[in-house]
């Protein structure tokens, strides 16, 4: 394994800084879920990170404030598979596309305008809907 994990544009979250446990989990799989442990959980302090600036930092926790916990743990777990070494990949793989999406900074909408031929449709299907419901008046609109 490696000594990281790569987030996005040099951004590597060290190994080192991770926790990783691993718990009985539920669900299918027999007497098999009752002997081994193969629910992983990773939690990573965000708060006290070396693998991110104080501007990633206070990005990161702000836009995983519901995730986060009061001590800046950000905790990640993974019960899919019945091997430990499968839902382990699955839990630094889940941290990672967390991390890299709060560090995502979206694009800015370029307001646009409504092409002349959208607008000339609107209008002609707005007259269009207006002289249906005037032929159907009594009066026909005299």
């Amino acid at each position: 394994m490696s000594d990281g994990l790569p987030v996005r544009d040099g951004i590597v979250i060290p190994r080192d800084e991770l926790v990783i446990r691993a718990t009985r989990a539920g669900g299918p799989g027999g007497q098999h879920v009752n002997t081994s442990s193969t629910r992983i959980e990773v939690v990573w302090n965000v708060a006290r990170t070396r693998a991110l600036d104080e501007e990633q930092r206070s990005l990161v926790l702000t836009r995983l404030a519901s995730r986060v916990d009061a001590d800046g743990d950000l905790r990640v777990v993974a019960a899919d598979s019945r091997s430990q070494r499968q839902n382990r990949t699955a839990a630094e793989s889940r941290l990672v596309a967390i991390v890299s999406r709060a560090l995502a900074i979206p694009k800015r909408r370029r307001p646009t305008r409504p092409t002349a031929a959208s607008v000339r449709q609107r209008l002609d299907t707005k007259r269009r809907r207006a002289d249906t419901k005037r032929q159907r008046r009594r009066d026909h609109g005299e």
